[in-house]
Parts: C-alpha cells; sequence; structure tokens
C-alpha cells in the first residue's frame, strides 16, 4: 500500500455516499480492527442469490428524529468482541468512504451502538497505508454545515 502520511485527527467528519450517509462524526480508533457503524432494524434477506441486509442509522448523534434506510450485500458475518470483551455476531458490509479528497472501500460491521458516544467508529484496517493518527487533534478535514 502506499503510505500517504496524510494525518487524522482523533475524531472526523466521514462520509458514506453508496449508502446515502452525507456526514456522520466518527471516532478514529485504532483500538478497533473493523469499523463499525451503529445499526438498527436490520433485515436480511436475498436479491437476485445475493444476500443483502437491511439497516436503519441515525447518522447523527443526538437525533433520533434523522433516519436513514441504508441497503448493502453482506460480505460476512464475523464474531466480534467489544471493548467490554462481550462477543456478538455481526453482519459486515463494504463500502466507499469519503474523508476529505479521500475516498476508498471499507468494511463496516453492524452493531447496536445505542448507548456510544460516536454512531461509528473508523478501525485501524481502514486507516492502514492510508493515515496516520494525531491523537490531539479533531476534525482535521474540516466540519460540514448541517441544518
Amino acid at each position: 500500500m502506499n503510505q500517504t502520511n496524510e494525518i487524522v485527527g482523533w475524531r472526523e467528519w466521514i462520509s458514506l455516499p453508496e449508502l446515502g450517509i452525507d456526514w456522520v462524526k466518527v471516532k478514529v480508533d485504532t483500538g478497533a480492527r473493523t469499523s463499525a457503524i451503529h445499526a438498527f432494524e436490520v433485515e436480511e434477506f436475498m436479491e437476485s442469490g445475493v444476500k443483502m441486509v437491511r439497516f436503519a442509522i441515525h447518522p447523527m448523534q443526538e437525533r433520533e428524529d434523522i433516519v436513514q434506510t441504508c441497503v448493502a450485500p453482506v460480505v460476512d458475518e464475523r464474531m466480534v468482541s467489544d471493548s467490554g470483551g462481550h462477543r456478538e455476531k455481526r453482519y459486515v458490509i463494504q463500502t466507499p468512504v469519503r474523508l476529505g479528497q479521500h475516498q476508498w472501500p471499507i468494511e463496516i460491521t453492524l452493531t447496536n451502538r445505542d448507548t456510544m458516544l460516536f454512531r461509528m467508529l473508523l478501525g485501524r484496517t481502514a486507516l492502514a497505508g492510508k493515515f496516520l493518527v494525531q491523537a490531539d487533534a479533531s476534525y482535521l478535514f474540516g466540519q460540514p454545515v448541517l441544518e
């Protein structure tokens, strides 16, 4: 992989264009191997022989009135341990992520993050070979103007 040596802060704003998510605040988490997003009303279904998943998210913190429904192919189902050591089986999807002018595909697990401060974690696999993390910086790629 090409090392860009681009620096990200411990929290950033990203978009997930193929899921229709314009902005979601992420915690950049080098302790998490895989990225994770808060998902609810998760429903598996088949489409043309492909396992798919439909799920809803609240992309904005503290705004349960904003709901985005997403659909994506399932690329895997994995047992994942959370920071408290609890293990759960999660759907894994792959979708492009956009951070500033950068866009690349990442894997994201679907889980209930209702009690967490951030709706999404951007894990170390998504960052590897692309970014270095500056632990005391935030929003190095700017912040969106939110309505």
